[in-house]
């Protein structure tokens, strides 16, 4: 499949979420001059495109060879520990999409600090700056060209309670698939950094980028900060590797952290400022 149809599956697959969406909210308020059941057609529809892309990419995958991993410095300093890592499955978050396949979340874990457990009950949710990851530099992985950098998307209180998580996928994780790509990795920064490999850091937070696009940047160099915003539940970094820049239509690409490596889940690392390149 083309880069062009990949696109146009990926644009009608938000078209059908969408007219579902209209379909639900505007039959609980009159009556639609229509049978009910007419809207299943569009739900079958959306889920026929994410079965067809599915496919997809498990032939193109069954076909090419897996890719040598790109070395890189870390986009962290300090203490962190591994979720949703490449080291223990693939693709990590549990999809290809956007470009997901070797992405890893990565949480901040000071040795003076603590990171607020998942609640079930209570509380429901939490202020960003009780999360260590808030506000914590992130760094150019690499000397790169800057090709995207947004950060006016909100910091939004954690969705790390029972409550919350459910509030997240079911209620603000559709709303966010139709609002595209932008919408899931909230504010985001995207490196050319060289040979067709595009690095990505999601979640950034607002109004913190020191960078704007077309910069080059020099590996170790603080570009913004780790943030709250998009599909996420608590403040953490959220770093992947593609083949193109757009996040719709590129494949993953798999990484190695410089002195790191890649981190299973629940490992806990920590990079010195002493190691990282000088920028």
């Amino acid at each position: 499949m083309s880069v062009r149809q990949r696109k146009f599956t990926v644009l009608l697959q938000r078209l059908l979420m969408l007219v579902v969406l209209v379909h639900v909210i505007t039959g609980l308020f009159v009556d639609l001059p229509y049978p009910s059941w007419w809207g299943i057609v569009p739900a079958v529809g959306f889920v026929a495109v994410a079965v067809v892309l599915g496919q997809v990419a498990r032939r193109h995958r069954a076909r090419a060879e897996p890719p040598a991993p790109v070395e890189i410095a870390p986009p962290v300093t300090g203490r962190w520990s591994a979720l949703n890592s490449p080291a223990d499955k693939v693709p990590s978050h549990g999809t290809h999409g956007l470009g997901q396949t070797y992405a890893i979340d990565v949480v901040a874990e000071p040795e003076d600090g603590v990171r607020p457990a998942f609640a079930w009950l209570w509380p429901i949710a939490r202020r960003n700056d009780a999360f260590p990851a808030f506000g914590a530099p992130l760094l150019a992985v690499a000397d790169a060209t800057v090709v995207h950098a947004e950060d006016g998307q909100r910091d939004h209180l954690s969705r790390n309670s029972l409550a919350a998580l459910a509030y997240l996928m079911i209620v603000e994780g559709v709303g966010r698939t139709v609002g595209g790509a932008r919408r899931v990795v909230g504010n985001h920064i995207v490196l050319d950094i060289g040979e067709g490999t595009y690095a990505v850091y999601a979640h950034v937070q607002r109004g913190s980028l020191a960078v704007r696009t077309g910069d080059r940047v020099r590996a170790g160099q603080a570009m913004a900060r780790c943030g709250n915003s998009g599909n996420s539940t608590e403040p953490h970094v959220h770093f992947q590797l593609m083949d193109g820049p757009d996040l719709a239509t590129a494949r993953g690409v798999p990484f190695r952290w410089r002195g790191v490596g890649v981190p299973a889940n629940g490992e806990t690392f920590t990079v010195r400022e002493e190691a990282l390149p000088v920028p």
